[in-house]
């Protein structure tokens, strides 16, 4: 049976940037629309052309993706053509595939938040489509509260929608801007909408106020809409939006859906999916959401008694699908094989061949559990996994030991105890094939200067980490009180373009931030095949 196909929409860049406490760099940005792309996703929605210097500079080297790449903005403003709208010219001149262009839906919203008249609205629609269209963009409407116009003045709305079909928009996305709508209410008014419009033509964007964004996302589809919108880990204003890590496990995963939809993730992408919700959970600096359905850290734990001992017999007893299939895994009551093809899987991912009879696995698997059990996580450092794995077959060669090393931290006066300004100075003891090196450096801040020193005098390596640099620095406190354990990532480039990321554990910041840069450079010597 031919299976129709669901395109999926990520707006994670764009509305997940209004999420409370989140603001993306323009290297996050870059990114994570790198790892949105290698997931499969159809399209990326990467920001507001124009609107602010960060989203018009990611626009104006826009990022290599299989993806479509998506620009979003406003319908011409009211009393302005198309032609004569900077925000419209922003968004056709933009470096992109296809251009989102927000409408409002609901007459209420028109004349109150927009004070403008119906009429206007719908020519603004029009126009914006056309003018886009004519560019040769592919064009999207978010007909912004559409549900709640539609359950208003079902007339208006759907003439928005129309006017966006008629002008020669590809999708009519169909939003729950205010995310109260109900799932049955949204099947019921999309099969209506679809009934005037094809539904190969409309889409869902909603947003999870009373909780329910993931199931009024598919129920959509089932009323007929065949694009779904959201973010990554449910980014968003407010409560989020529609959860796309959730909905993706629920389109393979769930035969409602696997069996009549396809969509550009596979089988073996998903099985990358928690590795990608904690990579982006790191990167912002997030402590990852334990209970996530399907990549969350206990998604698939059980406490000991009856269920531990069901689960144990069969797992199927309390799993409602194999955590492997979405790169998670079984907490607890792991066994010795299924931690082995954990392992494994992540290993052949990194480049790293290991047969499962290999004594060594056992070894790396024992290490892991007890790195984990100190505070270390691996899935937004795959560096120091890395070389946690060379480390256990024997393949690191010993390049250097540390001595000790030393931070001073201090405020700097000018000359009439004016403006101060803090600094720090670092001094490193190397010893490399038996002689001892001292560096000393000062930096803006004890990471900086430490950084810096520790990269001076490499001696017969220094030539391998001349383009290294630290890109990023990410500090968390996983265990509070006054034991607190803090958990550090920091993030190193080359001038090739390659980026890795390594973690240190220690109740001392410094001492874990010291510990993931020294693996940085590692790293760096066995990936460059120092010797």
């Amino acid at each position: 049976m031919t299976r129709e196909r669901l395109t999926l929409f990520d707006t994670t860049l764009r509305d997940g940037a209004q999420t409370t406490g989140v603001d993306f760099s323009l290297a996050d940005k870059r990114q994570i629309a790198a790892m949105l792309d290698e997931l499969g996703l159809d399209y990326i929605e990467g920001g507001y052309p124009g609107a602010n210097p960060l989203d018009t500079e990611f626009f104006a080297k826009r990022p290599p993706l299989k993806a479509h790449f998506a620009a979003f903005g406003m319908t011409r403003r009211q009393g302005r053509s198309a032609s004569n709208d900077p925000g419209v010219a922003a968004l056709l001149d933009a470096d992109c595939d296809c251009v989102t262009f927000v409408a409002k839906a609901w007459d209420y919203q028109v004349r109150v938040a927009l004070r403008s008249t119906l009429e206007d609205n719908l020519d603004g629609i029009r126009q914006s489509v056309a003018a886009a269209v004519a560019r040769g963009k592919e064009v999207l409407v978010d007909c912004e509260h559409f549900f709640d116009g539609y359950k208003e003045n079902p007339d208006y709305a759907l003439a928005c929608a129309n006017a966006a079909h008629e002008a020669g928009a590809r999708w009519i996305v169909l939003c729950d801007t205010n995310g109260g709508s109900q799932p049955n209410e949204v099947e019921r008014i999309v099969a209506e909408v679809a009934r005037v419009i094809p539904g190969a033509k409309l889409g869902i964007h909603a947003h999870d106020d009373t909780g329910q964004a993931v199931a009024v996302s598919l129920a959509a589809v089932r009323g007929g809409a065949r694009q779904i919108q959201g973010a990554l880990n449910g980014l968003g204003e407010r409560c989020g939006n529609a959860n796309l890590t959730t909905i993706i496990g629920n389109l393979l995963l769930k035969s409602e859906f696997s069996d009549r939809f396809e969509i550009g993730v596979t089988r073996e992408s998903l099985t990358h999916l928690t590795r990608t919700s904690h990579a982006l959970d790191e990167l912002l600096n997030r402590a990852p959401n334990r209970h996530a359905p399907y990549v969350g850290a206990s998604a698939f734990a059980t406490k000991a008694g009856i269920h531990a001992s069901a689960v144990l017999t069969d797992p199927r007893t309390y799993e409602h699908v194999p955590p492997e299939s979405v790169g998670n895994q079984r907490r607890v009551l792991v066994s010795d094989q299924a931690g082995k093809s954990n392992i494994i899987a992540e290993l052949e991912r990194l480049g790293i061949s290991l047969a499962k009879d290999d004594p060594r696995l056992t070894r790396l698997l024992d290490e892991v559990k007890e790195k984990e059990a100190q505070g270390y996580a691996y899935e937004g450092a795959d560096a120091s996994f890395y070389l946690l794995a060379k480390r256990v077959l024997g393949e690191v060669p010993h390049y250097f030991d540390i001595e000790r090393y030393s931070v001073a931290v201090d405020r700097r006066f000018g000359v009439n105890l004016g403006a101060e300004e803090a600094g720090a100075e670092a001094i490193v003891k190397l010893r490399i094939d038996g002689r001892s090196t001292i560096s000393a450096a000062e930096g803006n801040g004890p990471i900086n200067a430490l950084d810096v020193a520790l990269r001076k005098d490499l001696g017969k390596y220094q030539s391998f980490i001349e383009d290294v640099k630290l890109v990023d620095y990410r500090v968390r406190v996983f265990q509070g009180g006054t034991d607190a354990v803090t958990r550090v990532l920091v993030e190193c480039a080359d001038a090739k373009g390659e980026i890795w990321s390594t973690v240190g554990v220690s109740p001392n910041v410094v001492d874990a931030s010291f510990e993931a840069l020294v693996d940085a450079i590692v790293y760096k010597l066995v990936r460059s095949g120092a010797v």
